[in-house]
């Protein structure tokens, strides 16, 4: 009777522990899918960021990467869903860089065509008949140039090597 007993309450503890373990995984399950789903939804707008400006990966793509170490379960999950790393694939990281280059290729054609067009207004200008004023005139444009020139290619080249060191990390 006592062995009848105790086998009872054993094959009980093991019926208890079964339960528990299953209920506990169902409510870790829950909170992964809760996580993948806020992962998701916190990456979303960096996304959209990243589309519209290639600098806000060097912002969002470290982030994301400190949240994968995080949650490497959530992420893996991500990827499989996306395809690709989530929530920046290799692609989208070295598409950023050639967007950066594009943009600012375009904006130095446009930068020179407008200073081109300042000199040649400076050098018609009828009020500036004295040669030395017109000189003058054009050399401030020229430094003008040149001045906006190199702030803008600071800002390129920093952007530009911040987007290389992401494609290589």
């Amino acid at each position: 009777m006592v062995a009848i007993a105790a086998a009872l309450i054993v094959a009980a503890a093991v019926v208890w522990a079964a339960l528990h373990i299953a209920s506990r995984q169902a409510a870790g399950d829950s909170r992964r899918e809760e996580r993948t789903l806020a992962i998701l939804t916190a990456f979303a707008p960096a996304i959209e960021a990243v589309q519209q400006s290639p600098r806000a990966l060097i912002v969002w793509q470290p982030l994301a990467r400190a949240a994968r170490a995080l949650y490497p379960e959530e992420f893996a999950a991500l990827d499989r869903v996306a395809g690709a790393t989530f929530p920046f694939p290799a692609a989208r990281i070295e598409a950023a860089h050639a967007q950066w280059t594009s943009e600012w290729l375009a904006w130095e054609r446009a930068h020179d065509a407008e200073f081109k067009r300042k000199a040649v207004e400076a050098e018609h200008d009828a009020s500036a008949a004295d040669p030395s004023v017109r000189r003058a005139r054009l050399d401030a444009i020229e430094r003008d140039k040149l001045d906006l020139y190199q702030r803008r290619y600071e800002d390129y080249i920093k952007v530009a090597k911040a987007l290389q060191s992401l494609t290589t990390s």
